[in-house]
């Protein structure tokens, strides 16, 4: 039988719950609360390596004193998981996964959107161009464990 990392193909590799296939972490930004300044933010850190698919829906409206921007990545490639988009172009209840925001209810292209992250690739969220000054978005991060320690919190 093939191995790939010296697990046997077909093998389940073991994870801390022994539960097995996907899990959902989730984290709400409040542009309001948890600030709205040109930066990155951490909204999932991520341990061993899994596999991802990363989405949001805004909660409430976006607000912005000249045209902020925003985009989800990681380290060094800040638009990797979600392209940028104006923020206010972002309405209420929409999902976020790309450039083009989806009216509710939003259709999540799950198969296009998957990501492997690996250790120290934590999921970040980059507010560019204005300061945001309202808005809360729900960020979703659907994951599986690919290492003995994959893990996204």
């Amino acid at each position: 039988m093939d191995t790939i990392n010296g697990v046997s193909q077909g093998t389940r590799i073991p994870d801390s719950t022994a539960a097995g296939g996907w899990r959902l972490a989730k984290h709400t930004y409040d542009f309001t609360v948890d600030t709205g300044a040109q930066a990155a933010y951490t909204l999932f850190a991520v341990t061993g390596t899994v596999f991802a698919q990363v989405f949001g829906v805004c909660q409430t409206l976006m607000d912005s004193g000249g045209g902020a921007t925003i985009e989800v990545g990681i380290a060094g490639n800040t638009a990797a998981l979600i392209a940028q988009t104006t923020a206010t172009d972002l309405d209420q209840y929409e999902t976020w996964q790309d450039a083009s925001p989806e009216a509710n209810p939003g259709a999540v292209d799950l198969t296009g959107r998957s990501f492997i992250l690996a250790e120290g690739d934590d999921v970040i969220l980059t507010v560019g161009t204005a300061d945001l000054t309202a808005g809360k978005i729900d960020f979703y991060c659907l994951w599986s464990p690919l290492s003995t320690n994959g893990m996204v919190v």
